[in-house]
């Protein structure tokens, strides 16, 4: 995209001139289930009702380094997500799925570079153009300590993989965002709106730092960053935080690094409604708001969307309820007429006011954070994760004592029994495809794969090449673990 055709600086009303005049968001569903060939089911019918681009989930074993068979992943196989253990995994999940021509968004972290690893083996035996796949990798593994815990090696270890996927991306993935930094997780785990921004923002200035550190072009770096922002129930204030994240980026690029590339300070963005506020309870209610937190991305000018489905409180969404969610960004998309506005409610006293209000708590408090030792430092002693662990008991006493109203939880409340629906155990299925694929490989060829990889990780050359070579020799999700944990052991709290 040409300088003419993007924003003025610090982007407030959005990172391009025209904004969804010219171009739609991406509408992208957020999907993985049970088994490899239902998701791979779910992602044609995705594509086929309109989505633009596919979000994986995967399960706790895939996120946390363990394969199917693994002892430890008994009784979670499937149940948050797609398991994937080996490179044909890969290849069954995009059965019939043309990758030179679909985005492509992993939510993955610790076990990002083998994921990774396995999509660049599919892309190569199809003889894809690497330079033509579109996508995002997650990759952000300090959300990890802060707000989920799917982490497996220490800091530093876990942070030299994420600057070897910057790397190895930039020379060979011009088109693949290789780092999506989230505040998704950390506003789920119960942060204000404030602490978000900041958290996610703080993280992002460690990435760049241990990248510069690295020798990594950090200029084409910030052109290949993204970020992930929750769309939560305080609309007013949802919107503004939207605005608010654009300049705050923008100054951070330009003042704190120097950065003068107009691309390099554009804050692009991925928004997904928040799943924290939806109730088992009356599960209609669900759809309103979604729909609400949908229409505050929009106003905020997201680049791309994810809409829960109203039954994600209770299980994985049904095809009938994702597609429905869906069909809410399509009607905000084509028959609201908002689109057809640069920056709609900007102009509003209240929402500048309150964008400016967001940008002051927010520096201040990346400064604090900064002035303090930094993410790493605060992590380590815990005091982040017990401010947000503050934050959340902070609302769930709003809730107790009504302060806060959830319709259907604490005012409203009506008899109703909504039954969890219960997810297929593929347990069995999922080792006997392990097992088969464990017999054709040659185990020779495994073995050194894991062996080089494991004593290149003594060393501080870029890890991404042996990791796909890994893959290329058929070697699991967790060997490829396994072996970088002899090196850089586990991370304990």
């Amino acid at each position: 995209m040409s300088v003419k055709k993007l924003g003025k600086f610090p982007f407030t009303k959005g990172i391009y001139k025209d904004m969804y005049r010219n171009r739609l968001w991406t509408m992208r569903q957020y999907a993985g289930f049970s088994s490899v060939s239902e998701s791979n089911q779910r992602y044609q019918a995705l594509l086929d009702s309109g989505v633009s681009g596919l979000s994986v989930a995967f399960d706790l074993p895939t996120q946390m380094g363990y394969d199917s068979d693994d002892d430890m992943s008994s009784g979670e196989i499937g149940k948050s997500g797609v398991p994937i253990s080996t490179p044909e995994d890969i290849e069954s999940l995009f059965d019939k799925i043309d990758l030179e021509q679909v985005s492509v968004s992993m939510t993955i972290n610790s076990t990002a570079s083998i994921l990774l690893a396995f999509y660049i083996s599919l892309a190569k035996k199809r003889g894809y153009s690497l330079d033509k796949l579109r996508g995002t990798l997650q990759n952000d593994i300090l959300k990890e300590y802060i707000a989920r815990g799917t982490y497996i090696f220490p800091i530093n270890p876990s942070l030299r993989l994420t600057t070897d996927i910057f790397e190895y991306c930039q020379q060979n993935l011009p088109n693949w965002n290789s780092i999506s930094v989230s505040g998704y997780h950390i506003r789920e785990a119960g942060s204000t709106a404030i602490q978000e921004l900041a958290f996610t923002f703080a993280n992002a200035i460690t990435y760049l730092e241990s990248a510069k550190a690295a020798g990594i072009d950090i200029e084409k770096l910030t052109t290949q960053i993204s970020f992930f922002f929750n769309s939560h129930r305080n609309f007013f204030e949802e919107v503004a935080k939207f605005r608010a994240a654009r300049g705050i980026w923008a100054h951070i690029v330009r003042d704190r690094f120097k950065i003068t590339n107009i691309k390099s300070q554009l804050c692009r963005f991925h928004v997904q409604t928040a799943g924290s506020t939806l109730t088992a309870q009356q599960i209609e209610n669900n759809t309103a708001r979604t729909t609400l937190q949908s229409l505050a991305a929009v106003l905020g000018g997201a680049q791309s969307i994810h809409t829960n489905g109203k039954d994600e409180a209770l299980s994985l969404p049904s095809e009938e309820n994702a597609l429905s969610a869906l069909r809410i960004q399509q009607v905000i998309a084509h028959e609201s007429g908002i689109p057809e506005f640069i920056d709609p409610i900007g102009d509003s006293s209240l929402i500048e006011d309150m964008t400016c209000d967001i940008t002051k708590k927010v520096t201040n408090k990346i400064d604090e954070i900064i002035s303090k030792g930094g993410v790493e430092k605060l992590i380590q002693d815990g005091t982040i994760q017990n401010e947000i662990a503050e934050s959340s008991i902070e609302f769930q006493n709003n809730l107790d004592n009504k302060k806060a109203i959830v319709i259907g939880v604490n005012k409203f409340i009506s008899k109703e029994t909504n039954e969890e629906k219960k997810i297929p155990d593929f347990e069995e299925d999922r080792l006997e495809i392990i097992k088969k694929f464990k017999s054709t490989r040659n185990e020779k060829g495994v073995s050194n794969a894991l062996l080089l990889l494991e004593e290149k990780a003594k060393t501080n050359e870029n890890l991404i090449p042996y990791i796909i070579d890994c893959s290329d020799h058929k070697c699991t999700l967790g060997e490829i673990s396994a072996s970088l944990k002899k090196v850089f052991g586990e991370y304990s709290l």
